[in-house]
């Protein structure tokens, strides 16, 4: 009788005590203010393992109220080879559009995402390429009911057997690290850089949240502990529920940087072009910057007009950039002299402004030049001083199979918010149920 027992009661803890309780903790950090059109971008490097879905999406506020229209863009890493899967997720019931596109070493290495939503598409787009676009109903769906806007969510978190893969705890803890996040609005085709968040203060910043509710299958709580800022860069971690608020050392973006999305330019990254000659001069080869990385201001050209390498890269602020070290990004030319070209651009790369007869260019963004104008050239399309950019690449659009589906997505619905019970009173039950049978025995 004791052995029925004892089963019994293992079999009754394992249903009712909360995921918490059973080992792990997940993440969550999002933005307090939501946006209606433009780009959202991140740069990256998603969480490894299997069981383990780590994500990047917008989410419009009130999605999971009773009765509302859904709205929901994802990238969404799972599985234990890293796959991604690129979810438009929509209606009243809400119906998943998914894609699964290859990304070359999402979990080891950073990289710059974006979404891009206009009045006519949405687009995803990775280190400066397009790797899908949606339009007429998948975009409208969007343009209609989405009015009050989409905020940034970022979230790790354990998947299933349905979606994720099955999660082993002796892989815990594992990290999905955000290097910088910028807000570009759209006004009548062009984009603009509204704000930059580089997560240089060891403290959530202003303008942020962190979670504090179940996450998707209910088999982890968001912790606020496991949110953390960290030489520049938010960690989102999935630990053990005992071992939270460690998120260790992360790997340095080297080529941490803007997305340069200014005016015009779809592609973040690409090389730019050369800048204004100096007056009777010849435009000499500038300096490359690392890939991806943020160039500082410009040096000015040494005295008759060869033009000195420019500012020297450092992770953060306006400046920082990774490898490719300093930039030639377009030194001011003497009379005469020579004007050095804005240089190459990593994905996601900005260079700061230049001297006279110089370049400024950001890929894929704004272009300002000096006297004598410039025109650069990103990834995506090309941008003329002031000008706009038609974008030059386009994948395959629309949406793919997928039908109803809430196995997948980053679902904030109000059972996910919900707090688990706590452990003390399912175990008293369990005691409660067990006397009960002993006193039958008797």
């Amino acid at each position: 009788m004791k052995s029925k027992l004892a089963l019994f009661a293992f079999v009754v803890a394992t249903v009712l005590v909360p995921a918490s309780a059973m080992g792990m903790a997940s993440a969550e950090l999002y933005s307090t203010k939501s946006y209606f059109y433009g780009r959202f971008d991140a740069r990256i490097q998603f969480a490894p393992g299997d069981g383990v879905v780590s994500s990047f999406f917008l989410w419009k506020e009130g999605s999971d109220a009773s009765n509302a229209y859904w709205n929901e863009l994802d990238y969404e890493k799972y599985g234990s080879d890293c796959k991604m899967q690129l979810n438009n997720i929509y209606g009243n019931p809400k119906s998943q559009h998914q894609q699964n596109p290859s990304i070359d070493k999402a979990c080891s290495q950073y990289h710059d995402y974006r979404f891009e939503w206009t009045p006519t598409y949405i687009a995803w787009v990775v280190d400066g390429k397009e790797i899908r676009r949606d339009t007429g109903t998948n975009a409208t769906a969007y343009a209609q009911n989405a009015t009050a806007g989409m905020s940034f969510h970022f979230n790790i978190w354990p998947g299933n057997s349905s979606f994720g893969g099955n999660i082993n705890n002796t892989t815990l803890p594992v990290h999905q690290y955000i290097s910088w996040v910028e807000y570009s609005s759209y006004d009548n085709g062009n984009f603009n850089v509204e704000w930059h968040e580089d997560f240089q203060s060891s403290d959530v910043p202003s303008g942020w949240g962190v979670g504090n509710w179940s996450s998707p299958f209910n088999l982890s709580t968001h912790n606020t502990q496991n949110v953390g800022f960290v030489n520049g860069i938010a960690v989102l971690s999935l630990t053990a529920d005992n071992a939270t608020g460690n998120p260790g050392t992360p790997p340095v973006d080297t080529s941490a940087g803007g997305s340069g999305g200014g005016t015009g330019g779809s592609g973040a990254g690409g090389a730019t072009s050369s800048g204004g000659s100096g007056a009777g001069g010849t435009t000499a080869s500038g300096g490359t910057t690392g890939s991806g990385g943020k160039t500082s201001g410009g040096g000015a050209g040494g005295s008759g007009g060869s033009a000195g390498s420019g500012g020297a890269t450092s992770k953060g602020g306006s400046g920082g950039g990774g490898s490719g070290g300093s930039a030639g990004a377009g030194g001011a030319s003497q009379a005469g002299g020579t004007t050095s070209s804005g240089g190459s651009a990593g994905g996601g790369g900005r260079t700061s402004t230049t001297g006279a007869g110089g370049t400024t260019t950001g890929a894929g963004g704004t272009t300002t030049s000096g006297p004598g104008g410039s025109t650069t050239s990103g990834a995506g399309g090309t941008t003329t001083s002031g000008g706009t950019t038609a974008s030059s690449t386009t994948t395959t659009g629309g949406a793919t199979g997928g039908g109803n589906s809430s196995s997948s997505g980053c679902d904030l619905s109000s059972a996910n918010r919900s707090s688990s019970p706590s452990a003390a009173l399912l175990f008293f039950a369990v005691a409660l149920a067990i006397s009960r049978l002993r006193r039958k025995q008797l």
